[in-house]
């Protein structure tokens, strides 16, 4: 049975479904921030979603970058209340089939993303640095390279979208093309880190990075020495990011997620400690 949530005229229409009893369900995902269904008849589906607290945004998102810059997502059919229904962009993720050719893929798609042209405000300037930490509570390292290193990257490099959340399970192909899924975290920056943690668990799979950056680097036509500074930079702000949403709000809705925190503090530690 449908959740009451789900906008039943809307499925219907984009299905073409005669009625809502003959629309065959499938949960995705469901957890206490977000829940994620795709509802499909006959050869048409569609993704519905909805979330609460961080995963509330993703309509703002679309609205804000998605649409007017043309990016590579899922096609907003509607969404209102934290509520939003996605044209289907495929069943198979690069979690799921991690190949090589997938990690490239997914490389030319970041570079595509950061590299459109934008006007706004960052959403990650060098006072969040500090602000991030003493939320989070638990860093006794010294963030002041990596406070310098933000305020040089923002007089260095342009502004662009970051996805947020760019990792192998939010990375969907129809096995003709790839598309980013899951923008509710989107916000501008001049650093990469959907780049870091595209790399970041390609390594863990055994892939080397410099074939991914490589392919970024040709695609998007940048400098590769302010490349690696925006991966640093980059790599180091996903990890404030990651940290606060964990103590904030994963620890209450994403089971196990607190054993991700030291791990993480880790991490932090390590890119920090190469920008010093």
């Amino acid at each position: 049975m449908l959740p009451g949530w789900i906008p039943r005229a809307v499925v219907l229409e984009a299905t073409a479904a005669p009625a809502v009893e003959t629309v065959n369900p499938e949960l995705l995902r469901q957890w206490g921030s977000s829940e994620v269904w795709r509802l499909s008849y006959g050869l048409r589906s569609v993704v519905v979603k909805r979330g609460t607290g961080t995963q509330s945004g993703e309509e703002t998102a679309y609205q804000r970058y998605v649409v007017p810059l043309g990016l590579p997502a899922p096609e907003l059919l509607y969404g209102a209340d934290g509520v939003i229904v996605l044209a289907d962009v495929g069943r198979v993720t690069l979690e799921q089939e991690p190949a090589a050719d997938g990690f490239l893929a997914a490389a030319e798609l970041a570079a595509r993303i950061h590299g459109a042209t934008v006007d706004g405000v960052s959403g990650f300037p060098p006072a969040r640095v500090k602000e991030l930490a003493g939320r989070i509570g638990r860093i006794d390292l010294d963030l002041d390279p990596l406070v310098e290193a933000v305020d040089r990257l923002h007089r260095e490099a342009p502004l662009g979208v970051v996805h947020g959340d760019f990792v192998p399970k939010n990375l969907v192909t129809d096995g003709t093309r790839w598309t980013a899924v899951d923008w509710p975290l989107a916000y501008l920056a001049p650093h990469l880190s959907d780049l870091y943690t595209l790399i970041r668990d390609a390594v863990a799979l055994g892939y080397d990075r410099g074939p991914i950056v490589a392919r970024y680097v040709e695609v998007s036509g940048a400098d590769p020495f302010l490349v690696d500074r925006q991966l640093l930079v980059g790599g180091a702000c996903f990890c404030l990011l990651a940290l606060t949403f964990v103590i904030e709000e994963g620890v209450r809705t994403i089971p196990g997620s607190e054993d991700w925190i030291d791990p993480l503090l880790a991490e932090l530690a390590d890119v920090v400690g190469q920008l010093s």
